[in-house]
């Protein structure tokens, strides 16, 4: 039986607008957005006067490490920590093990997925250099785009030949989503801080390893590739103030090639690799306190049109061995909106452009239906959020992913997740999961 509920006196922010309502939620879905107090009657009542109530961020890079890596993350136990900071939907990386490269594999997630997932779901295609049919056939009402490595990372999924890249950009009928780094760039930086420091690296070289003239070569390819074949192009992850240089400013409507920032880039610099060692290695690397600041620049002006977590879990025990041998990749999910929450109260983001960046343009990139937005007729998808001081490292607040660590442990935030709601399910609650999976399969509009 589906629960009706009352959502009132909320600080709602939607498509540019702030607005003191009551959100009528029955049968999933949001039925009315109202100034009057509903008269109508309600199974739950929830009175958040005084919090802002925003549209479920949809997080369009996560890596949950299902199938092939349970120890270091599952769909249940990293949409557990998705929705304790309010996301409420996500598109999971193919390099897990096996590779989710045909449709077979896709079923097999969604299969997991629709048993164990708080938060609304949806997987990419990854593109190898053996799969071009898989990629030329797949289902774009249920995949959100192609994953193409065009750098190594976590999982080995490089596709290393040019011909093959050039036909994947020329015949994939969904967005093209790509990793930018030049593995040849980033061997013979390795190679030269091996003959000086052999496996024990220092992870300050972190970013000269993996560095700004690598990214910088492989996203001018994807671009070029993007425009030579009237690709649609959406490039994760961008680290550096170069690469931020080569995009449009402005809205995301109506672009083919768009672009994505992520959370730890923001929040971080090179500084931070002294406390935090391999605990913030990352590919890409965190960089500069001059290339953070433009990427909040590019976010303010357009030419970042979305804003992502690339979580990516890995035990700590792994995150301690020497460099060479430490993995990439961070836990961010559960705190993604505290960490954006910062730069709304030091002013560098307005409420506004952060929906927009964590919601509306990802709908609108991938064509999601009926989510992103706070609509009348629109999935319930909203997360509730009270500005008071939280403390990540506390025993009030749970560590959801299965890694068990954060790199924000060390911090306090001044915004709680107060409710999080999946297509009108309570899921979370003052940081804590509540209730039973319920996430469904995203659905997009192609």
């Amino acid at each position: 039986m589906t629960e009706t509920i009352h959502l009132l006196n909320g600080r709602v922010v939607n498509e540019g607008i702030q607005q003191e309502a009551h959100l009528i939620l029955r049968d999933g879905r949001i039925e009315r957005i109202c100034s009057a107090v509903p008269s109508s009657r309600a199974d739950r009542v929830i009175d958040v006067a005084g919090a802002w109530v925003l549209p479920g961020l949809i997080d369009d890079q996560v890596h949950f490490r299902e199938p092939g890596f349970p120890k270091k993350g599952t769909i249940r136990t990293e949409s557990m920590a998705a929705v304790a900071g309010g996301v409420t939907s996500y598109m999971e990386m193919p390099n897990t093990y096996p590779p989710t490269t045909d449709a077979e594999r896709l079923d097999e997630k969604h299969v997991v997925a629709s048993r164990d997932s708080y938060a609304n779901y949806s997987f990419y295609l990854g593109g190898s250099n053996t799969n071009l049919d898989a990629v030329r056939a797949v289902d774009g009402k249920r995949v959100p785009g192609i994953k193409v490595f065009m750098g190594s990372s976590t999982g080995n999924m490089r596709v290393s030949e040019p011909e093959v890249l050039e036909r994947i950009f020329q015949h994939a009928p969904i967005p093209v989503v790509t990793h930018c780094e030049d593995d040849d760039i980033i061997a013979a930086n390795l190679e030269r801080y091996k003959a000086v420091w052999g496996e024990e690296i220092p992870a300050r070289y972190h970013p000269d390893i993996r560095s700004r003239e690598a990214c910088l070569a492989s996203s001018k390819l994807a671009i070029e590739l993007a425009r030579r074949h009237d690709a649609d192009l959406h490039i994760l992850h961008l680290t550096t103030a170069e690469e931020l240089a080569m995009f449009e400013p402005g809205p995301i409507d109506g672009k083919k090639i768009t672009a994505e920032a992520c959370v730890h880039h923001l929040h971080f610099n090179d500084s931070h690799y002294a406390a935090l060692g391999h605990r913030l290695k990352c590919n890409p690397a965190v960089k500069t306190e001059q290339d953070r600041l433009a990427i909040i620049e590019a976010l303010k002006d357009g030419r970042i049109d979305i804003l992502a977590t690339d979580h990516a879990p890995h035990e700590l025990e792994y995150k301690s061995n020497p460099y060479t041998q430490a993995p990439s990749g961070l836990p961010l999910v559960q705190h993604v909106l505290q960490v954006l929450w910062e730069h709304v109260r030091r002013g560098e983001l307005t409420v506004e452009r952060l929906v927009e960046a964590t919601s509306h343009a990802v709908a609108k990139r991938f064509s999601i239906k009926d989510r992103g937005f706070l609509r009348e007729g629109y999935w319930a998808d909203i997360v509730v959020v009270r500005e008071h001081e939280y403390p990540v490292k506390s025993e009030n607040h749970p560590l959801y992913s299965r890694c068990g660590w954060s790199p924000f442990e060390a911090e306090s935030f001044y915004a709680n997740i107060e409710y999080t709601l999946v297509s009108g399910h309570l899921v979370a609650e003052n940081g804590r999961v509540v209730g039973d999976p319920r996430g469904l399969a995203l659905e997009y509009l192609r």
